[in-house]
């Protein structure tokens, strides 16, 4: 039978891959949504209730084929501090109202502006919460009692320090005996799920010769429970959504990121095309649905979903398998992950870490020495010892800053002449000297975009036009101009209607469609007249030689700006001859 719809041409033998690859991934995602769990400060269960219904709904109502969702690395320093400053109680309600946000996002249509944000800011954060990720998990790799999670990343370190004299050794054992697995496993058995084979060795090891000697999930977090995750209603009330309407914010905004980039990464391999707005409406169902069964927030996964393409997917119904299996190894074996160590996991989530951190990239944009490379840095060094939520804000203010310092520095406005030496007589700056220049037409080149940054670079060059006393004509050549705002307008019209008060003509060729609509719409247009707008140089210059009387100048016998030009006839001055 082939289905149609989303699964077009959807066969058995397509199902036999899907059924493969979701169980693969399945197995892949227990160890690691335990992990994140732990590490965002909630009991690992719940993040296997993550795994399942995130993950079931991200694929069945997702704008990817591809895309494996759940709890993921990214998320752990934001939940985290959520989880001290305002309890277990308060995330629930977080990850509720930032699903109703996804799934605002997705119905007008945002999706697409994700990829607005500058990669700098992206990578800043994504290594920044890598090293949160790495070092909340010393603690646990060394074995440490009484360790106090904080906020703040200095804190943290503070307390490992404080800490130290406390330090397991057999914890310190199990936790390189995870590692080394974790690193042996992908070179001999490349198919396995190496944080799988890492956890059962470690934890068997540890079971076996060290029994009692280090901390386990059950001993932290009591025993996980088998079965059905039980449906429990929010208590929603109005201080409540007030006071966690800004963590919502911050939990949806990492997650669209997140899920998107993921959903890029997966087209990327793939070679389909994902929707961005669906996919932001299904994560956003996905996040309303999970808290109501304890789960915490969720968003596309970028090593699962990599995986699960790997592992031969074809259709979302991969990712549906993968949360049932999940799902029933819960029901069956649950009770069994109590005995993992907490020195098992912390390998696990080191190695997260590393891979999420996109090390290579940030060296890359370091060495490029650019603009580019401060917001990398400071974005960087900001989500590691503030808060995701000033990293972004100030990447993003930064990078603004900075692109609008360029585009002003490339307005550029020049005073031209025809250049008789080419064969076709182009305008070009190097033919206006001291010794050869027009008093009395200016002929200009204005290059760039005209608007708010770049007010000082043209108030400038109006300062100069309104200083010359001889002036009659200016000729502004506007093909090079693609973009106006009001403040440009304001400007541009500023210089012109004081240039025709002092009775100077302006006359204008060139000018692109969006600068051209603007100045119909402010009034410019009519103010210098449409007689007056010219596609063509030539015609522009034409129009200055028949209509405009001059004054002789420095004893000249032809008009000054028929001397300054070396054009005697009007026949030259014709659209083909110059541009």
């Amino acid at each position: 039978m082939k289905w149609t719809g989303q699964f077009s041409g959807y066969s058995a033998s397509a199902f036999r891959k899907d059924l493969i690859s979701g169980c693969i991934v399945g197995i892949v995602a227990i160890p690691l949504g335990m992990a994140f769990a732990i590490a965002s400060g909630v009991k690992p269960e719940y993040g296997l209730y993550t795994t399942i219904i995130a993950g079931i709904l991200i694929s069945l109502l997702g704008g990817s084929r591809f895309q494996i969702g759940g709890p993921t690395g990214a998320f752990i320093p934001i939940l985290l501090a959520i989880v001290i400053q305002y309890g277990y109680e308060n995330l629930l309600i977080a990850g509720f109202l930032a699903g109703i946000c996804l799934v605002l996002m997705g119905l007008l249509r945002l999706g697409s502006l994700i990829r607005f944000i500058p990669k700098p800011v992206t990578v800043g954060f994504t290594s920044g919460i890598a090293v949160i990720i790495f070092s909340g998990q010393i603690s646990n790799f060394l074995g440490l009692q009484g360790v106090e999670r904080h906020e703040y990343f200095f804190y943290n370190m503070k307390e490992i320090v404080l800490r130290i004299s406390s330090m397991n050794l057999y914890s310190v054992l199990i936790a390189a005996i995870c590692l080394a697995t974790l690193i042996i496993t992908p070179k001999y058995l490349p198919k396995v799920p190496s944080s799988l084979v890492g956890i059962i060795v470690s934890t068997l090891i540890a079971a076996w010769l060290f029994p009692g000697k280090v901390t386990t999930i059950g001993s932290a977090y009591g025993i996980i429970p088998g079965g059905l995750p039980q449906f429990a209603p929010l208590e929603l009330t109005w201080d409540r959504v007030v006071m966690m309407l800004q963590p919502a914010l911050i939990i949806a905004m990492l997650g669209s990121i997140e899920s998107l980039l993921s959903a890029v990464v997966a087209d990327e391999i793939t070679g389909t095309r994902h929707n961005s707005n669906r996919e932001l409406i299904g994560q956003g169902v996905a996040n309303m649905v999970t808290p109501l069964f304890g789960g915490i927030p969720a968003t596309g996964a970028i090593a699962r979903t990599a995986t699960n393409i790997k592992s031969g997917a074809v259709s979302p119904i991969s990712g549906i398998i993968h949360g049932v299996v999940v799902l029933m190894i819960v029901v069956l074996f649950a009770p069994y992950a109590s005995n993992i160590p907490l020195a098992s996991m912390a390998p696990i989530l080191m190695v997260v870490a590393w891979n999420m951190s996109e090390y290579k990239t940030f060296t890359h944009m370091l060495r490029t020495r650019t603009a580019d490379s401060l917001i990398l840095l400071v974005t960087f060094l900001l989500t590691v010892f503030t808060t995701l939520t000033v990293a972004v804000q100030a990447g993003l203010a930064l990078a603004v800053i900075l692109f609008i310092k360029r585009m002003s520095s490339m307005l550029a406005v020049n005073k031209v002449l025809p250049d008789h030496s080419s064969n076709k007589e182009k305008v070009q700056p190097h033919m206006v000297t001291e010794d050869r220049d027009c008093p009395q037409i200016g002929i200009y080149n204005v290059e760039g975009t005209l608007f708010f940054g770049a007010s000082y670079t043209f108030e400038s060059f109006g300062q100069k036009l309104l200083a010359a006393p001889d002036l009659r004509v200016v000729l502004l050549r506007m093909g090079k101009v693609p973009f106006m705002d009001t403040t440009g307008e304001s400007n541009f019209s500023r210089l012109i209607n004081r240039l025709m008060e002092r009775g100077v003509v302006v006359i204008i060729s060139g000018i692109r469609p969006q600068p051209k609509k603007l100045l119909l719409k402010t009034g410019c247009y009519s103010m210098i007249g449409e007689d007056r707008f010219f596609e063509h140089t030539g015609e522009a210059l034409n129009y200055a030689l028949e209509n405009i009387q001059y004054n002789k100048c420095l004893g000249c016998t032809q008009y000054a700006f028929r001397e300054c030009t070396k054009l005697s006839t009007k026949e030259n001055l014709n659209d083909k001859h110059i541009s």
